[in-house]
């Protein structure tokens, strides 16, 4: 699904700024599902508004520029609702811990403990991230707490499953005699 018809869905649930949009990317019901950038985030509410899909007021700011508010129009809404219904696509990932683990038997056991130990802390805080998100009152609807227990599923289960099978990634490192020659990639005599 592109950046257009996700900040589009996002509008279903009330109007908001190009920054609260990317907030919502970061830290709110969005974080960990779908990745946007204000350089991909602007533009896409752009071609909305081009497209009378979304309406955009300016709201005064004392000292600052005008903040643009971004709403969903009724022919906007009709838009996302088809687009959301013609099927989505298998989930990508880009996961650059899993490129590590398919390589680690070139790393040092040090690194990898501590790619597992990131990964492990990065899934915590996602988890933070998501009790907030089931704090907010809009995730009285049972679609969000849906999303978000499933979300907090797969977090739990890949906790669950680094620190039971970390000690099969660890085992798989360079040996400590030889971690100089896989960081320089020479040996030496």
């Amino acid at each position: 699904m592109d950046i257009k018809t996700v900040c589009a869905g996002l509008l279903t649930f009330g109007e908001a700024s190009g920054y609260e949009i990317k907030k919502l990317f970061e830290d709110g019901t969005f974080s960990g599902v779908y990745d946007a950038s204000f350089g991909s985030i602007y533009p896409a509410l752009t071609r909305l508004a081009e497209e009378g899909h979304v309406l955009c007021r300016a709201e005064e700011q004392q000292g600052r520029p005008d903040k643009k508010v971004y709403s969903l129009t009724p022919k906007g809404r009709a838009h996302f609702i088809a687009e959301l219904s013609r099927g989505i696509q298998p989930d990508k990932v880009r996961s650059e811990f899993a490129i590590a683990t398919i390589f680690a038997h070139l790393l040092p056991r040090a690194v990898i403990a501590a790619y597992i130990d990131q990964q492990i802390e990065e899934h915590r805080a996602a988890l933070a991230r998501l009790d907030l998100a089931e704090c907010d009152p809009s995730s009285a609807m049972t679609n969000l707490r849906f999303a978000i227990g499933f979300g907090r599923v797969q977090l739990n289960a890949a906790i669950d499953y680094l620190e039971s099978h970390r000690g099969m990634l660890e085992a798989s490192a360079v040996p400590p005699d030889d971690e100089a020659v896989a960081v320089s990639g020479v040996k030496h005599a």
